[in-house]
């Protein structure tokens, strides 16, 4: 049975879901210019504070906290180490920047606190007083299985048309080895329906520079797809089967308030008696509805082998390939009572050993997509020949930096920056020409 249902996993990621990678012999490709480089701050106009923010009682690091400079558009978010780095103007010295996670309590610090290197935020969990609860789970098992029996009626019923901004990135260590953005229009399907979504590429651009790759060549298959696929709710099998449920445990770990709302924070990981690669992580239910408003989680990654096949389609046999962390986040709204999916981002790190070299590799991709207006519609979906294939591979796809009409007078992608800033910036040429 376990073999089975681990056979069924790795069917839905090698085949729908997550990031594939092809590696083989480098191949000649014509750097693009422009290429953005992560280890070069501009320094004169510009002052850089890197640290980490952390659970105050256990100093473990929080993945993807936010950090706003108050009164701006500056933000970052932390990566999957709890790790942060933010870029602040010289001359807003006396500001202040609010740190944000979901569970925890907001918390509002001078910049005059942040150090150039190693500044350490400590954030506090917000607990929610038992009275404010009208029911509390006893079964943590029985609350799971209630949320996924609740899907149908807690999220969208009926065919919508979304647009959305997608990115990815691929980083050899700290040089960016391939960017693409791209706007895209999904035709989601009722959380109820087996059917998968579809997508159509309405505006795309791309920045390569193989060259830095060594002797391989290194893509992510399946664009905008495996960021849709990370929308849990309405692809179970990418978690949580009805007969998968048994082989994770459950723990109630908290109740706290995000926007006003009362939400149980459920924690999950394997059973100590499964070998397969499952995942771990939490889940953010609204008391009320029982509906997943959130969820944060990773692939547990210490099987080498079964995890590498997983995610590598190809590789060259002087190498051994295998993901060292793999973690994932999908966010969903609410409008008028009903849930839809609203954000998703993907990140994996691939270590490279190779029999004849005395250092080792490291690559970094990391997928996101964020919609920015959607509707319901009766239309049917668009043409077989128009949509986006699910085996997409973006780089091969998209020809350089096209339309920079649409994509503005300077036509830079910034790859540090939050997809929230890139969405601001193309937001107002979305709009006119969709008018």
């Amino acid at each position: 049975m376990k073999t089975q249902n681990f056979q069924s996993i790795k069917r839905a990621l090698t085949l729908s879901v997550l990031i594939l990678i092809f590696m083989g012999c480098y191949q000649a490709v014509l750097a693009l210019p422009g290429l953005p480089k992560s280890n070069q701050p501009d320094t004169l106009t510009y002052i850089q504070f890197k640290g980490s923010v952390v659970d105050q009682e256990t100093r473990n690091p929080l993945a993807f906290a936010s950090l706003s400079l108050d009164g701006t558009n500056i933000s970052t978010i932390t990566n999957t180490e709890g790790e942060f780095s933010i870029k602040v103007p010289k001359n807003m010295k006396e500001g202040k920047i609010t740190i944000s996670f979901l569970g925890y309590k907001e918390k509002s610090v001078n910049l005059a606190f942040f150090k150039p290197e190693k500044t350490r935020i400590e954030l506090e969990m917000l607990v929610v007083a038992l009275n404010e609860v009208q029911v509390f789970p006893k079964d943590p098992e029985l609350l799971i299985r209630a949320v996924m029996n609740k899907r149908g009626e807690n999220y969208f019923s009926d065919p919508t048309s979304m647009t959305a901004f997608y990115r990815e990135t691929i980083k050899k260590r700290r040089t960016y080895v391939s960017l693409s953005e791209a706007v895209v229009e999904i035709f989601k399907q009722p959380y109820t329906s087996n059917k998968i979504d579809i997508a159509q590429l309405y505006k795309a651009r791309k920045s390569t520079d193989y060259t830095k790759l060594d002797t391989l060549t290194f893509k992510l298959q399946g664009g905008p797809y495996n960021t849709l696929f990370l929308d849990i709710m309405k692809n179970p099998e990418m978690i949580f089967t009805e007969d998968m449920l048994g082989n994770y445990e459950f723990k109630l770990e908290n109740i706290t308030k995000i926007n006003d709302r009362l939400i149980y924070i459920l924690e999950f990981k394997q059973r100590p008696f499964v070998t397969e690669p499952l995942y771990f992580g939490r889940l953010y239910i609204d008391t009320e509805s029982l509906a997943i408003t959130s969820a944060t989680f990773n692939l547990n990654v210490s099987n080498k082998v079964l995890s590498s096949e997983m995610f590598i389609k190809k590789k060259p046999v002087s190498a051994k390939v295998y993901p060292t962390m793999a973690a994932y986040r999908i966010d969903y709204r609410e409008k008028n009572g009903k849930w839809y999916y609203s954000y998703s981002r993907g990140q994996i790190i691939f270590k490279i050993e190779w029999k004849k070299r005395l250092f080792n590799t490291i690559y970094e991709s990391t997928i996101e997509m964020a919609v920015t207006d959607w509707e319901k519609t009766t239309e049917k979906p668009v043409k077989f020949s128009e949509r986006m294939k699910p085996n997409i591979v973006m780089t091969d796809e998209i020809s350089g930096f096209s339309d920079r009409e649409f994509w503005g007078e300077y036509n830079v992608i910034e790859p540090e920056k939050p997809i929230e800033s890139a969405i601001k910036k193309i937001q107002k040429r979305l709009e006119k020409e969709k008018q």
